[in-house]
């Protein structure tokens, strides 16, 4: 059940476990399309390993970062963490990390599990024999 508080918070507060079981969530959902996405519409061997590999090194870099700033910025935070449908109640500039702080750590988590998946694949689509569906044309 959620009540709010005195300042017209959403409580309980997030906790970083849910965050991050979020996250591996939209990750995984988003790594499956990602794969349909790239075996359906990449026809070249070629192309579609090396876009694998591109897609699965920058991911990884994009979501380390977002994951390190989003857990530094809960903990600057951490007596305060917000929901998006808290942002009304933001009444400073420094207020909006307690927002911005979990959203980024549920990014972050989303990006590296792109980048696994895309590293994943890349490597699935090298090892195909050639004529099968993964290996492509």
């Amino acid at each position: 059940m959620t009540t709010l508080d005195r300042d017209g918070v959403i409580t309980p507060r997030l906790r970083l476990r849910d965050v991050l079981l979020r996250g591996s969530l939209f990750g995984l959902f988003a790594a499956a399309l990602v794969v349909v996405a790239g075996l359906l519409f990449v026809g070249d061997h070629s192309d579609r390993e090396e876009g694998f590999v591109v897609f699965g090194f920058l991911m990884l870099i994009f979501g380390a970062g977002f994951l390190l700033m989003g857990l530094f910025f809960w903990l600057v935070s951490r007596d305060d963490i917000r929901r998006f449908r808290d942002w009304g109640t933001i009444t400073t500039q420094a207020d909006s990390i307690t927002i911005i702080g979990p959203s980024f750590v549920r990014v972050g988590l989303l990006g590296l599990i792109l980048g696994l998946a895309g590293l994943a694949i890349a490597g699935l689509v090298e090892q195909a024999s050639y004529g099968s569906w993964i290996y492509g044309d």
